[in-house]
């Protein structure tokens, strides 16, 4: 009757999820955690943002391990800041691409008042990272519509496969570049920019002259070298801002009125 009752209760604690911890790398979510964010949350964007004329974006990027300076931004924006439309984030919401590390992330982000997209960074592509990304956010590749603006969002981490993955995508950038019914001008965003040891470097020409062929390029952004940088990079007028760290406490605000545009790198 003893050894039933402990059978019993053995078999209680196995199937009761709750108890069990998973390895950090086996890509299994906890119970709750929310899946498919960017899609969810491209569609409050392009809703927030249909017909205007001027939009308002913050880039942040590279939050990996920084929860305080993290939760110290979604204070200070939520609190002071007005009139942005939506977060852009470089990618880096991990740094072990432990699936613990992604929903710590999107815990403080999710408190945001309005809503965010992430790119994938080459940190959040290690062990199983990439599979706990596409299961939480989405495709790493993706794009959305603010205003008249098409906003390309690219995974630029090669060297994280080993260059046996397609990155960039030129499919996927051809696609987006040939339908451009709903915008007249664009922006790529990537996480690791040309020239920099994650970018796959043996195309970085000929990607650049794929994107130049979007309609209206204005410019590029990128995260990853852990600095604010405004580069033309292939010296033919596109220029490349690069946003700092959250560690270090800092992002970029762009406003884009029909005209022009311009930025702020903002240090808190």
């Amino acid at each position: 009757m003893i050894r039933i009752v402990y059978i019993t209760l053995l078999f209680g604690l196995l199937t009761a999820c709750d108890l069990i911890d998973y390895h950090p790398y086996d890509g299994r979510l906890s119970s709750g955690t929310e899946t498919d964010i960017n899609r969810k949350n491209i569609e409050k964007i392009e809703a927030l943002c249909q017909n205007k004329d001027t939009i308002r974006f913050i880039m942040i990027s590279d939050t990996q391990r920084s929860y305080d300076e993290t939760e110290d931004f979604v204070h200070l924006f939520n609190d002071k800041i007005e009139n942005v439309d939506f977060i852009l984030h470089g990618g880096d919401l991990a740094d072990f691409g432990l699936k613990k590390e992604f929903e710590w992330a999107h815990r403080i982000l999710s408190k945001l008042k309005v809503p965010y997209v992430a790119l994938i960074g080459n940190h959040d592509i290690i062990g199983n990272g990439d599979q706990v990304f596409k299961k939480m956010y989405g495709e790493e590749n993706f794009s959305f519509i603010a205003g008249n603006i098409k906003f390309i969002c690219l995974n630029t981490n090669s060297i994280e496969y080993d260059y046996s993955h397609p990155i960039p995508d030129f499919n996927f950038i051809y696609n987006e570049i040939g339908d451009s019914t709903r915008n007249t001008r664009t922006i790529v965003a990537m996480h690791a920019p040309p020239g920099n040891e994650q970018f796959n470097n043996n195309v970085k020409i000929i990607f650049q002259e794929v994107i130049k062929r979007a309609p209206s390029l204005m410019f590029c952004l990128h995260g990853h070298e852990h600095n604010f940088k405004v580069r033309d990079l292939f010296n033919d007028g596109i220029l490349y801002y690069g946003c700092t760290t959250m560690g270090k406490r800092g992002y970029l605000l762009f406003t884009i009125t029909p005209d022009s545009y311009t930025y702020e790198e903002i240090e808190y």
